[in-house]
């Protein structure tokens, strides 16, 4: 705890937004997951099938294009990361570009070049490796290279030992997809400002500043974005009362279609605390994004720390001398504006530098008392993420809360606090939850007794769901079991109930499905089970038996703009002559009761 507050003391918060937090009750918990927005642009999706004219004049379109048909060319096909680097990471790129493990994917099988890229270098934080490379952040500066494969859509991640000169852990991930470099963002903006389409829309030119979200991932139905899962991202341009997604496909490089949404009242409010965040970046970054820091309390021990976009996890988890819990984080937001088009963004959070989520840590996290009917029951701990222009439209705030109990419970959650890109938006947390244990057998209650669950598979919290005092699940560990309670609108926080997706996988001794930070999961869009968590289940099911076992928990949040029933939202209200924030928080996650 010392370190927490040596680290705590030194932060400066710049701002405070007055966030009245209305934590709304729902008569039916378990009702089902239902839009309550009306959406009146659900009818503007368009394609855009081929290319602008306009798109050949743009200078770094034609300067990219010369990038990538060199690196075609060369005997590594890669394209480097596009911006000045310091000795130890041009040491690590060279490094990992040498290495046959991280370069398995550059070519198919003939020898032919796929279209390859370093999208980000970054140090190495213990949330990168695996637990037998732990030991060797301590002999001397480490990297974490990210490479993307266009062609095949996978994200390669190499970690580099500068010191050692090799690659000492190398993971691909298919069908995920790492955040943007700043030169594709750019050139996203460029695209989608230079493209005709867009300026009949807008009924102008718009300024490359006014893009919104232009780096986060997203997808439209039909289109190649989805079809042929290209690599796609949206900047965005509000409009009064409503936003211009523009879907801007960088596989193609070019504007793959247009989509209106409804941003609903809040106006666009100018932040001007830049010094301010700065600090605070700097102060999060060094005392909770490096290392893990240890925390007692209550009969609990356990260590924690930001992630470079897996939020904030906790590991090696203690209750009362015994492990209960391995490691559990929050791997991605899925927000999705329609169950039609599928469009939508993927979001990440972690730390602010060094990091490629794109809603970052604005404050140190919170270690506070946990407090039912007035008396304190166990503690929290809690991390909020926010995008600067917050809660202005296309920005977005999210919140992470574990709660332990002196009983030996906890809880796993997260909280969307608004506003988004528009009023009929639907928010999906994707959780990574590992217990502790040899073993964790898996049993469903059926309505009579629990069952065995046989092998890897997914269930949906749905109105025919069996309960037993709550519990879906009973999972075992070393000498004991845990209940797992999915939320139901019992919680007294406002949720509304998680309709969520739970899924069990086999936790693989020496395979990294998950463990290490993940690149972005899944797509944002899919409104059934395809929320990223099946890609280490299908095609073949593994048996359960005699194996650990990793929870993937995917909750449902639909928000709601209506006047008293507000729900994962935020307005802004001009209050004396000064814009304060209200926030309506939705929340999901689920409780492991100990038997």
């Amino acid at each position: 705890m010392r370190r927490f507050q040596a680290c705590f003391n030194r932060l400066t918060i710049g701002i405070t937004l007055l966030i009245v937090i209305a934590l709304l009750s729902c008569s039916d918990g378990k009702k089902r997951l239902a839009a309550t927005a009306t959406d009146e642009y659900e009818k503007t999706s368009e394609l855009i099938e081929n290319a602008d004219s306009s798109a050949m004049g743009i200078i770094e379109l034609v300067k990219y294009k010369n990038l990538i048909d060199s690196a075609l060319k060369a005997r590594t096909p890669i394209v480097p990361l596009q911006r000045a680097l310091s000795g130890e990471e041009q040491s690590a790129q060279d490094i990992s570009m040498g290495d046959a493990t991280f370069l398995q994917f550059v070519r198919d099988s003939t020898g032919r070049a796929y279209r390859n890229e370093i999208f980000g270098i970054y140090p190495a934080r213990e949330s990168d490796l695996t637990t037998a490379h732990k030991s060797i952040l301590q002999q001397g500066p480490c990297y974490r290279v990210e490479m993307y494969n266009f062609a095949k859509n996978i994200t390669s991640i190499a970690l580099v030992s500068v010191r050692q000169a090799r690659v000492f852990q190398a993971a691909h991930y298919v069908a995920m997809q790492p955040e943007l470099p700043a030169h594709l963002r750019n050139l996203a903006v460029k695209l989608a400002v230079a493209n005709g389409n867009v300026q009949k829309a807008l009924g102008v030119r718009p300024d490359e500043k006014d893009a919104l979200m232009a780096d986060t991932k997203t997808a439209l139905n039909q289109s190649r974005c989805e079809r042929s899962k290209h690599l796609c991202v949206a900047p965005t341009f509000a409009r009064d009362k409503k936003a211009l997604w523009t879907i801007v496909d960088l596989t193609d490089l070019r504007v793959a279609g247009l989509r209106w949404t409804n941003l609903g009242d809040t106006p666009v409010v100018t932040t001007t605390f830049a010094s301010e965040r700065r600090v605070q970046n700097e102060a999060i970054t060094n005392c909770f994004c490096k290392t893990e820091v240890g925390l007692e309390r209550n009969n609990w021990s356990l260590n924690y720390m930001i992630t470079s976009n897996d939020g904030l996890r906790i590991s090696d988890v203690v209750f009362k001398g015994k492990k209960v819990l391995d490691n559990a984080k929050l791997v991605d937001w899925h927000v999705s504006y329609s169950n039609t088009d599928g469009f939508g963004y993927s979001d990440a959070v972690g730390c602010p530098y060094f990091s490629s989520a794109t809603v970052v840590a604005v404050e140190a996290p919170k270690i506070a008392d946990l407090i039912r009917q007035g008396k304190r029951v166990g503690f929290v701990i809690e991390q909020y993420y926010r995008s600067e222009g917050w809660p202005s439209p296309c920005n977005y705030e999210y919140f992470q809360r574990y709660e332990f109990y002196d009983d030996g419970r906890f809880r796993v959650a997260a909280a969307n606090i608004g506003r988004g890109c528009g009023n009929d938006g639907t928010y999906r947390p994707v959780f990574r939850i590992a217990l502790a244990g040899k073993t964790n057998p898996v049993a469903e209650w059926d309505g009579e007794a629990y069952r065995t669950v046989a092998q890897e598979g997914w269930r949906l919290q749905g109105p025919a769901t069996r309960y037993a005092d709550g519990a879906m699940f009973r999972i075992g560990g070393d000498n004991s079991s845990f209940r797992l309670v999915p939320g139901n609108g019992q919680f007294a926080d406002g949720g509304r109930g998680d309709h969520a997706y739970i899924y069990f996988t086999v936790n693989k001794p020496g395979v990294d499905e998950g463990a290490s930070d993940l690149p972005t999961i899944g797509p944002c869009c899919n409104i059934d089970y395809r929320q990223g968590p099946e890609k280490f289940i299908e095609p073949g099911p593994e048996a359960l038996a005699n194996q650990r076992v990793v929870i993937w928990y995917v909750p449902q949040m639909k928000n709601d703009d209506t006047k008293g029933k507000e729900y994962c939202w935020a307005e802004a209200r001009l209050v004396n002559g000064v814009y304060q924030t209200e926030a309506y928080p939705c929340i999901a996650g689920p409780m492991f009761i100990p038997e």
